[in-house]
């Protein structure tokens, strides 16, 4: 898997357990897929068609800095599956944790957002 991006979970993202909120997470998700997805298609014009089944694995804390990778499973004509994982670090040791993964498909539009063929 291709490392996407990094972010770090701050005072700001946690919910009412002392845990990253979900939603915060699934936003980073669809955010790194959305980045690989357009230098796949290079397009600036790529739309989330649907995210698969998320289970979250493991608690992200304030502070935890967070690792998301992707790789692409599929490619069509107009759009593309990818999967995603999202891995906490120890910066010490430089070990990671799975977090949550999951599979997205996005889809290449036009500027009208009428789907368009990926140039492959």
């Amino acid at each position: 898997m291709k490392l996407i991006s990094t972010n770090i979970c701050k005072t700001s993202d946690i919910g009412v357990n002392d845990n990253l909120f979900g939603g915060t997470m699934l936003s980073w998700l669809d955010e790194a897929g959305g980045i690989m997805a357009s230098c796949v298609c290079s397009s600036n014009n790529v739309i989330t068609l649907k995210m698969e089944e998320v289970l979250f694995k493991k608690p992200v804390k304030v502070k935890d800095h967070v690792r998301i990778y992707g790789k692409v499973r599929h490619i069509g004509n107009t759009s593309l599956k990818l999967s995603l994982e999202a891995r906490t670090v120890n910066l010490i040791g430089n070990s990671e944790d799975i977090v949550c993964s999951t599979c997205v498909v996005y889809v290449n539009v036009d500027d009208q957002g009428k789907p368009k063929i990926i140039i492959k």
